[in-house]
């Protein structure tokens, strides 16, 4: 092991990652002894405490640290244990910095202990959580924010209404790992994209399965997730309002691309499978060119829409965002036919009534989009033409930025503390699902309206003997009776202390009833001598408690009884006086007796 860690603390590379403090910390001397008090001298103990605190030295005081012995085994052996386990913890923290990870799990300190957790699907140069600081749902609940991109999640989704997910992000160049139940999502950004081979509806469909409540809805965000599915709302829309109030552009559909066989009106415009930011448009102005972009719709084995070219003048870009509303104009400057794609000029636009038509009710589509925008075409013949919809993915543009993430996390704590007081509700309504915390009890009603008799213990009790009073035997460590006592006693009284004695001391096994047990049983014949009147039973009580006191009375009179002074007493006395003497010590026994079965 030596070996090794002379090898390891030899690589620069291995110096170099140990965090600040390892080895300063391994050089450290051993901190000194402590000082048993009972050392101290009775002047130290006087003394007044000196403005320097100290530790307390004996008289012979110790040597100091250099005049100390080298090491002892024992300082070696705590020295080397520390170093190790020092050594020890920076390898590990070493492996994980190269293995590219850390795993944080616990949450902010700043944090209260009350909070929900919110996932927000997004870039990381949007930091979301200084947008929501602040903000709380269900009155005192602070928001916490998990961040990441749809790449950096993975779930797993159970039908109780849990969802466990597990996010892996960078974060300075080290891979922060965290597992955490979301109360809430929101999704900023698309969920599919041909273009980038990136499919994440498997995850939309996870979130749906727990139930998780978002913005905007699990449902339209994966209705959304083809466009060809999407357009077909915006046909309906377009019967419904009419092509005046609701311009859509007309559209042609192939499946695959062995339906592309008829031949449109050219220029047109191919836009192949679901992609974004003008990926998978092509331009195509004569068949051979549509028979070539067929090819390539073959390979890529999907679906593909065509539309006529529009001579665009400029686009138009329509969002909504809760209650605001905003509209922009976006001019092509490197005269390309995409405007989205080289130089644009955008600029923000009145918004006006036909616009807020259109948005409106393109928010109306799959349930209700609380976060949309609606693009459109004005062409150069000076009519528009709306291509198309998108939800809580779109992308902000303008000089307002700051103030649209402002308005999405007004929209987000609004749905989120309703989604979570309805949840509330709901579970406050349905009985608990717990296999074992909601049994019924099987307690029956009759049970709890009888007498005060106590509850049977929960274990049998083993067969008793029934005395009139309980019997309680004494410890085993009491001494039996002397056997110093003369033997001649009177034959009315002497039966009654030597029966009560062997009561006592017998190892019968003998226990306390229980209460009811105890008012139940009948009057037992008590010794024959009867010498003892019994005033009144003992009262039932469910308490042992008095049980030590019993035996400790008992201990007494027959520690009173064995005294060395009361039989040498009895000695010195003689005739009469020892009668008396003998006669006085049964009646205090019989007192003794009395009062241990009478409290």
């Amino acid at each position: 092991i030596m070996n090794f860690l002379r090898r390891r603390l030899s690589d620069s590379s291995f110096m170099s990652n140990l965090p600040n403090g390892y080895m300063t910390d391994l050089q450290r001397p051993d901190p000194p002894a402590p000082v048993p008090p009972t050392a101290s001298s009775p002047s130290q103990q006087g003394a007044p405490p000196a403005t320097a605190p100290a530790p307390a030295q004996s008289p012979t005081k110790a040597p100091a640290p250099s005049q100390a012995p080298a090491s002892s085994p024992a300082s070696q052996e705590r020295r080397l244990s520390h170093s190790f386990s020092s050594i020890t913890n920076a390898v590990k923290q070493t492996a994980a910095s190269a293995a590219g990870f850390v795993e944080q799990s616990a949450p902010s300190p700043s944090l209260s202990k009350k909070f929900k957790i919110l996932l927000v699907i997004d870039e990381p140069q949007h930091e979301w959580a200084k947008v929501f600081r602040g903000k709380k749902v269900l009155g005192d609940y602070d928001i916490k924010v998990e961040q990441a991109e749809f790449s950096e999640v993975n779930l797993v989704s159970h039908s109780n209404s849990t969802c466990n997910v597990d996010m892996q992000v960078i974060r300075g160049g080290t891979k922060v790992v965290r597992s955490f139940k979301p109360d809430f999502v929101l999704v900023r950004q698309h969920a599919f994209s041909m273009a980038q081979n990136e499919d994440f509806r498997n995850l939309i469909i996870g979130l749906q399965y727990a139930g998780i409540p978002s913005v905007n809805s699990l449902d339209s965000i994966y209705n959304l997730c083809d466009k060809p599915w999407a357009f077909s709302q915006l046909i309906n829309n377009q019967k419904r309002l009419g092509s005046d109030k609701f311009p859509l552009i007309d559209q042609t559909f192939y499946p695959n691309y062995k339906d592309m066989i008829t031949t449109p009106s050219f220029p047109v415009v191919v836009k192949i499978g679901h992609a974004h930011s003008g990926m998978g448009k092509v331009k195509v102005d004569n068949v051979s060119d549509f028979q070539d972009i067929a090819s390539v719709v073959a390979i890529t084995q999907t679906y593909c829409t065509t539309e006529p070219f529009i001579d665009a003048k400029y686009d138009i870009r329509v969002q909504k965002i809760g209650a605001d509303y905003k509209a922009y104009m976006r001019t092509s400057i490197s005269g390309n036919w995409k405007s989205n794609t080289g130089s644009a000029m955008l600029e923000q636009v009145a918004m006006t009534d036909k616009y807020k038509l259109w948005v409106d009710t393109c928010a109306e589509i799959f349930g209700g989009l609380d976060i949309c925008a609606v693009k459109a075409i004005c062409g150069k013949d000076g009519n528009d033409y709306i291509t198309e919809v998108v939800g809580s993915s779109m992308q902000l543009i303008g000089d307002h930025q700051v103030e649209d993430r402002q308005l999405i996390s007004e929209v987000v704590h609004a749905k989120m503390n309703q989604a979570l007081v309805t949840r509330s509700a709901s579970v406050s309504r349905s009985p608990a699902r717990s296999p074992q915390g909601q049994k019924p009890t099987t307690v029956q009603p009759q049970q709890v309206e009888l007498p005060p008799k106590p509850t049977p213990p929960a274990k049998p009790i083993p067969p008793v003997r029934r005395n009139s009073k309980p019997q309680i035997q004494p410890k085993p460590q009491t001494p039996p009776l002397p056997k110093a006592l003369p033997k001649p006693q009177p034959a009315a009284e002497a039966p009654a202390p030597t029966q009560a004695s062997d009561a006592a001391s017998a190892p019968a096994p003998a226990q306390v009833q229980s209460p009811a047990k105890v008012s139940q049983s009948p009057t037992n014949v008590q010794s024959p001598a009867k010498a003892q009147p019994q005033a009144k039973p003992p009262s039932p009580s469910p308490n042992p408690e008095p049980v030590p006191a019993e035996s400790q009375s008992l201990t007494n009179a027959f520690n009173a009884f064995s005294d060395s002074s009361f039989f040498r007493g009895v000695s010195s006395s003689g005739g009469d006086g020892q009668e008396e003497a003998k006669a006085e010590t049964i009646r205090n026994l019989r007192k003794s007796f009395a009062s241990l079965f009478s409290d």
